[in-house]
């Protein structure tokens, strides 16, 4: 038996396909650029940041994290061409609210040892941040020195702001 959301997910393709006439753009991404943002579900990346279907590669995950979304990055610039990186956190973000140690505690008290004990497979760092600003600096600087990212790509980091809908660049 579907679940609400998964109807949802079927009538809102139906309604999508039936007008869908991009079938034909290419896989590497026209505009030769990839976007890290977060997650979060107040986000629509591409209408806040422009991006048409096709222009970009959008990687999400929680805190718009370079370190977690490296694999995908060597894939975009190596793979299918992106020359440019934008790194682009919120304010509101939920990677502010925590330390590893409170994500790791609630893990073990809703799940229990055995599937905290796989929090190992990435060594228990949830990522999380205490100052906006300093991870966008901090992410960059990261991206800049992996070797995995040759210096030719051009790297910036911004601030989305979700109370305005504004971005504001850190560096």
């Amino acid at each position: 038996m579907a679940t609400p959301i998964q109807d949802n997910l079927v009538t809102k393709n139906k309604e999508y396909a039936w007008s869908f006439t991009d079938g034909h753009l290419a896989l590497p991404p026209a505009k030769k650029y990839a976007v890290v943002t977060c997650m979060d579900a107040r986000i629509d990346p591409a209408l806040a940041y422009g991006i048409n279907l096709g222009d970009a590669h959008v990687i999400r995950n929680a805190g718009a994290s370079a370190k977690d979304a490296l694999r995908s990055l060597v894939i975009s610039e190596q793979l299918l061409g992106t020359e440019e990186i934008l790194l682009i956190k919120h304010t509101g973000c939920g990677m502010l609210t925590f330390k590893n140690e409170d994500a790791a505690g609630i893990v073990r008290k809703n799940l229990g040892e055995e599937a905290a004990a796989e929090l190992e497979t990435f060594k228990g760092d949830f990522l999380p941040f205490p100052n906006l600003e300093g991870a966008v600096v901090e992410d960059v600087e990261f991206l800049k020195g992996s070797k995995l990212i040759p210096e030719k790509i051009k790297i910036s980091g911004w601030v989305y702001e979700v109370e305005t809908g504004k971005v504001r660049s850190v560096v």
